[in-house]
């Protein structure tokens, strides 16, 4: 079985994030770029689908520009077979990059498609779904559970405290939600070895003649405001009550 997983880089949300003097981008000298952890998901699932197979090939692509190929070299390291830099200046919004691995895939044999179910940072959710109906294929997003049956998938989804269970034919597009499986760590082999590894490069501007617009603009970018301090209130249970009620109603107005 060939499996394409579709990577991102993403900034590590642990470090302190400052946002650059144009109000709407983040300092990226002071901070680490890591693979997105819902990608983490999806190459593990293709490892693991590789493995009780015993035969296979899976391919990780990304899109964006030069500091990509780091992630990229993580995802070697996991076990990865191939890697695929689709080169861009920046990283476009959900659209334009779906249109990109749209058309490089298209190009490529494949039986299965994973991603992750977002990128942290944006949280968009959306390229996964775009892609697959770029590519015309069917989807199933946020899964928690994915197994082969001959020719098709069964994945279990959560839905409001519920979970669905869906089949397909293959080819597919799958988004890897959080609980479908624990990525492994690289190896400190896999690491040298991906350290080794070519990557091929592709000019994302050869892959598209006519390039979809920008359909978001981004506005501003903000920090999250700082928390408030504590309250503590102290009394019999009664008068705390009491006093929980009132501050609901005063001051948080939620009645």
């Amino acid at each position: 079985m060939k499996i394409i997983t579709c990577v991102k880089q993403v900034p590590d949300t642990e470090a302190q994030i400052k946002i650059g003097p144009d109000g709407k981008s983040i300092v990226e000298s002071e901070i680490n770029f890591i693979l997105n952890p819902y990608d983490e998901y999806a190459v593990e699932e293709a490892l693991k689908i590789k493995e009780k197979s015993g035969e296979g090939e899976v391919t990780a692509i990304s899109v964006g520009p030069e500091r990509v190929v780091s992630a990229l070299r993580t995802a070697l390291a996991m076990g990865v077979d191939k890697a695929v830099h689709i080169r861009t200046e920046g990283e476009g919004d959900s659209l334009f990059v779906a249109s990109l691995l749209a058309s490089a895939i298209s190009k490529r044999e494949y039986d299965l498609i994973l991603c992750g179910y977002m990128g942290i940072g944006t949280d968009n959710c959306q390229v996964g779904a775009m892609l697959a109906e770029l590519l015309d294929l069917p989807q199933i997003t946020n899964v928690s559970k994915l197994e082969l049956d001959g020719g098709k998938i069964v994945a279990h989804r959560e839905v409001e405290g519920l979970t669905e269970v869906v089949e397909s034919s293959l080819p597919a597009v799958i988004t890897a939600g959080k609980g479908l499986n624990t990525p492994r760590y690289p190896s400190l082999r896999g690491i040298m070895m991906a350290k080794k590894k070519e990557i091929e490069t592709i000019d994302g501007a050869s892959l598209l003649s006519d390039p979809p617009s920008s359909k978001v603009e981004l506005v501003e970018l903000k920090l999250p405001p700082m928390r408030s301090g504590g309250k503590v209130v102290t009394g019999t249970s009664e008068e705390v009550a009491k006093e929980f009620v009132e501050w609901l109603t005063k001051e948080v107005k939620i009645f």
